[in-house]
């Protein structure tokens, strides 16, 4: 059983260019997408409380985003960056949701499939931070985050195999690789994690 999954494209260098020009925004911005990835793995806790298989691993996910958001925080305010008085829309996860299924069950699994895919490209971006960052805090935080990211890329899909059958997640997720480097390139190329 294969939990980890392969990207349909790669980050261009024009996006790492654009964080390490901007870093301040693309902190602000990381700050907003570790809210969100917190608030959307306590979602699942409260659509699906019968889901009792996967709703420890929900809440430990929440948790973990959420002191990502703290330890992202701490570096904002040692940096004298204040926090986006709001969280913008989200075009790239928009972009995703709108392929969706519609219907309850199938929803429920793309749900977990796209999760499983923004934090794998989340994965692949902080990987590509931590590798031209020059210094050592700040490089070793954003490789433990790119492992954390690894991490939940695979504890969505191993979710989803708890419900479905093995071939149909893994045809799905290999669909859900593809919508996503769609999406990823029809977005404006900016200091943000997408």
């Amino acid at each position: 059983m294969k939990l980890n999954l392969d990207l349909a494209s790669d980050s261009k260098k024009e996006w790492l260019d654009a964080v390490m020009s901007d870093f301040d925004s693309f902190l602000q911005d990381h700050a907003d997408c570790e809210r969100k990835a917190s608030a959307m793995a306590m979602s699942f806790v409260a659509k699906y409380p019968d889901r009792k298989e996967i709703l420890p691993e929900l809440i430990e996910t929440g948790i973990e985003e959420l002191e990502h958001f703290q330890q992202v925080y701490a570096l904002m305010e040692a940096r004298g960056i204040s926090l986006n008085h709001s969280i913008g829309e989200d075009l790239y996860v928009k972009g995703l949701i709108q392929n969706c299924h519609s219907g309850k069950l199938e929803r429920f699994r793309d749900r977990l499939l796209i999760a499983s895919v923004v934090e794998t490209r989340g994965a692949e971006r902080f990987r590509m931070v931590a590798e031209a960052l020059e210094d050592p805090e700040l490089k070793k935080f954003y490789k433990t985050l790119w492992t954390s990211e690894a991490k939940h890329g695979h504890i969505f899909v191993k979710m989803a195999l708890n419900y479905f059958d093995e071939q149909e997640v893994y045809e799905r997720l290999q669909w859900w690789t593809e919508q996503e480097a769609q999406v990823l390139d029809s977005l404006e190329i900016k200091a943000a994690l997408h």
